[in-house]
């Protein structure tokens, strides 16, 4: 299980929340079969999306983000609740390209920089919220940090990290999101920005089992913090025959009667997870009479 941890500074100046998402992102890696790029790219959208998730105010809530660019990666889309369990896949997973010159995986490079970045929050409202910022690098990080600032209007730091070992499983996975709250002042975005001029990498604190706690700690040097809360966040799949079912009955009786006919099966796979389901043609005849009988 994954751990998420959400702090606020005592004089309610900055919050912060950070994730380690390890077991998330090599859930994700095992469903789809992602190279390490890909694997970098999922898992860091994974990340920021069970963050901003958790920041979600009514547990039905729930936070869709999706990338879409130039790049051989083709997209990216990663869904949390609002407890930070995600689920998320590529639309390549197979995508290889040389590492950049030092030697890291270049996330930016799979995924593109003519695009954009789709952010779509489901609060119980009658209509979801939509917002779209164009991709600054396609890094992902810096994206998020732009959607804030451009969609949102809260100055925001984030990072993101994913470290793939050579045999390809994952080695750790996490990150973190600061944001200034309006008790904010100069003194408040001086001191954060030090604080990240000396701030390592987060994939090598993780690596080195750094709590996120202390990681929390070294960005926020000389703020006195408050752990509002710790949970386990995990990939999390909630698909199921009869959201399914749900999906099909959205076709129409016509269309569905046309299946039954010309198709030996219907079969539908889940995105999120690679489930199968399976529907004869009598099953999807009924479906169509149902409908019929409603109409």
């Amino acid at each position: 299980m994954g751990k998420l941890i959400r702090c606020i500074t005592d004089d309610g100046a900055v919050m912060v929340s950070a994730v380690d998402t390890t077991d998330m992102v090599e859930t994700a890696k095992n469903l789809h079969d992602t190279t390490p790029v890909a694997t970098a790219a999922l898992g860091r959208l994974l990340t920021a999306a069970s963050m901003m998730g958790n920041m979600l105010k009514s547990s039905d809530n729930s936070i869709t983000l999706r990338i879409k660019a130039d790049g051989p990666i083709e997209s990216v889309v990663a869904v949390s609740d609002a407890d930070g369990n995600t689920r998320g896949y590529v639309g390549n997973p197979h995508v290889t390209i040389p590492l950049k010159p030092n030697g890291k995986l270049d996330v930016g490079g799979a995924v593109g920089k003519d695009g954009y970045l789709y952010v779509l929050k489901d609060i119980g409202l009658k209509e979801p919220y939509n917002g779209v910022v164009p991709l600054v690098s396609g890094e992902i990080a810096e994206d998020i940090t732009a959607y804030y600032a451009t969609s949102e209007q809260i100055p925001t730091v984030c990072a993101l990290g994913v470290l793939v070992n050579s045999d390809r499983t994952v080695a750790c996975a996490g990150g973190f999101i600061i944001q200034l709250l309006p008790a904010a002042d100069d003194g408040t975005i001086d001191k954060i920005e030090e604080n990240l001029k000396t701030l390592r990498p987060i994939t090598e604190l993780l690596s080195k089992n750094v709590p996120l706690e202390d990681i929390v700690g070294e960005a926020l040097k000389g703020f006195n913090l408050e752990v509002l809360y710790t949970r386990q966040v995990s990939y999390r799949c909630d698909c199921s025959r009869s959201r399914v079912i749900r999906a099909l009955e959205s076709l129409g009786a016509e269309e569905l009667s046309k299946m039954a006919e010309e198709l030996p099966e219907t079969e539908l796979k889940c995105h999120f997870c690679n489930k199968k389901y399976v529907f004869t043609p009598g099953e999807v005849k009924k479906l169509a009479e149902n409908l019929n009988k409603k109409s």
